[in-house]
């Protein structure tokens, strides 16, 4: 006889949705007559190995909807990578407990933990149902058309630059925006969107699955400010040079790196500041200024894309469907029906586990310093309703009379 108790955990970076679709399991699974306790894990797989566990089910539901409206993750996120023994702890406390549903919000590397705590589960005979809800702002998982949170970000990112562009149009000079994305462009493509007029910025888009050369983004940027008496310039944290190698740890003297070895970028603002030397001694502009998104794109209350609302509620709604009709573990996806709609499949979980997609290349353009409308296309519908937009001076002249052409 099943035990009826489910656990819900979230991994990774915060988003502005995670909660929608942490909701959409509590609240889905609470109408199947054989649930008796939801319980969620705070702070991620921390938190399950630890036993640190809240129950989901004695929250109301009018709080639960208020929390799914919230930016970040309300039950806490973790940044541990678990290995094998690590998953086998995971599985022994599921075990303990008698959890019968596991249900883990995450990018591919939560993906990786929940094919191998699916494995450890099959191996010990233990009936569990382990499945994979898909989150993260960097868009980069693969069998996605995209992914909950990346649409929130994108247009926060989109917006960022409008403003941007608008700013630097007003006291021209050339300005420098990193955005988050070590392997996959999406996130700092998407600044694309906040252009209207053929010479707003940004400028230059520089994403990492382009290899870039500092010469060349020299000569780019030059060839702009000459063109528009100003440059903006959107650059993803994640690009390198044609070894691989980060161009922040080509131009930084110092390196920080995170818990797991890998080069913190855009969180450090390093590389926002290196450019901006390099434009201001290799090309004598004076006035640059430079700007790390950082951790502002993930969370930020007030910019939310409605799209990503509903989808990321429904990922998790979907994931108790295929949990407790299927007959399979997976990772649910979003694939994209005509223009504009949605629908949801479960793929198994070493297709997802552990893989990075990248931008495809029709959605960059040929001279890997733009995006093309394939992609303008592709991203704008996920946006939202209820874009800002921004207009200008039509600036009929009035003729000179003190400095006035003879």
């Amino acid at each position: 006889m099943s035990s009826g108790k489910i656990l819900v955990a979230q991994g990774g970076g915060p988003t502005a949705v995670i909660n929608q679709s942490m909701v959409g399991v509590a609240l889905e699974a609470r109408r199947f007559p054989g649930v008796t306790r939801v319980y969620g894990a705070l702070h991620g797989v921390r938190g399950i190995v630890d036993e640190e566990f809240i129950d989901l089910t004695q929250e109301t539901s009018h709080n639960l909807e208020l929390v799914a409206a919230t930016p970040s993750s309300s039950l806490g996120s973790t940044r541990d990578k678990p290995d094998i023994a690590y998953c086998r702890r995971i599985f022994e406390v599921l075990r303990a407990h008698e959890i019968e549903h596991f249900f883990y919000i995450g990018g591919n590397d939560s993906a990786d933990t929940v094919r191998i705590v699916s494995e450890q589960a099959r191996e010990a005979g233990y009936p569990l149902r382990s499945i994979h809800i898909p989150k993260t702002i960097d868009n980069d998982l693969v069998g996605n058309d995209h992914t909950p949170g990346f649409p929130s970000a994108a247009r926060f990112v989109a917006q960022a630059f409008a403003g941007a562009n608008l700013d630097n149009a007003a006291l021209p000079g050339v300005y420098v925006g990193v955005v988050m994305g070590r392997h996959a462009g999406f996130l700092t493509a998407a600044s694309s969107l906040g252009k209207k007029f053929p010479d707003d910025g940004p400028h230059l888009i520089y994403v990492p699955e382009r290899t870039f050369v500092l010469e060349r983004f020299l000569d780019d940027v030059k060839a702009m400010y000459e063109r528009h008496g100003r440059c903006v310039i959107a650059v993803s944290e994640g690009i390198h040079d044609a070894s691989g190698e980060p161009v922040a740890t080509l131009l930084a003297k110092e390196i920080e790196r995170d818990d797991h070895g890998n080069v913190q970028l855009s969180g450090t603002g390093a590389l926002a500041d290196l450019l901006c030397d390099e434009i201001r001694s290799k090309l004598g502009i004076k006035r640059v200024r430079g700007d790390t998104f950082g951790y502002l794109q993930r969370s930020f209350i007030g910019c939310v894309s409605d799209v990503d609302q509903r989808e990321a509620r429904e990922v998790g709604e979907k994931a108790v469907q295929f949990a407790f009709w299927g007959d399979a573990d997976g990772s649910v996806a979003i694939r994209r029906t005509g223009f504009y709609s949605v629908d949801y499949e479960l793929l198994p979980l070493d297709f997802v586990a552990g893989k990075t997609r990248t931008m495809e290349d029709e959605f960059i353009s040929e001279s890997g310093t733009d995006v093309t409308d394939a992609f303008r296309l592709y991203l704008r519908p996920l946006l939202g309703s209820g874009m800002p937009d921004a207009f200008r001076l039509r600036g009929a002249r009035v003729p000179k009379v003190l400095h006035r052409e003879d």
